[in-house]
């Protein structure tokens, strides 16, 4: 009996992960050319109200902006992860409707890695229930 209520927890746990894993494609950056860059992008599920896009690649910005498309979306704040360990949180609190932006963002770390960036949101009203689409950029 324990072993099998081990099997099945253990199968839970891998579909779980699979199911996290696979739900954010990482965003990958090949290019240190000066200038904007798309880093990733992902659908706001409007269900835990955070997402995250992980870094991967040609990874050093110096300032970040999310762009918004689909349905409208009020994001509260970012958190930046440093492939060293460091983060650093950005209060954005900017209401975005569908083909708008978030400013410029200037990052104080500058010379490391990205890890990993996550925006926490609000899920905002819309006619059709749509998800925002949000796209992440770096400026290097």
């Amino acid at each position: 009996m324990k072993q099998n209520m081990r099997m099945i927890a253990a199968v839970l746990f891998l579909a779980f992960a699979a199911h996290y894993v696979m739900a954010q494609d990482p965003g990958i950056v090949t290019s240190d050319k000066p200038g904007w860059h798309k880093i990733g992008e992902v659908k706001a599920n409007f269900k835990q109200e955070n997402e995250s896009i992980i870094v991967m690649g040609a990874d050093k910005f110096k300032s970040i902006k999310l762009k918004v498309t689909d349905a409208p979306i009020n994001i509260e704040s970012v958190m930046v992860y440093y492939e060293s360990g460091a983060t650093e949180e950005l209060s954005v609190r900017n209401e975005l409707k569908a083909g708008s932006e978030t400013r410029v963002i200037d990052l104080k770390n500058k010379d490391q890695d990205l890890k990993k960036v996550v925006f926490n949101y609000r899920t905002l009203p819309n006619r059709k229930d749509e998800k925002a689409h949000v796209e992440l950029y770096g400026l290097k």
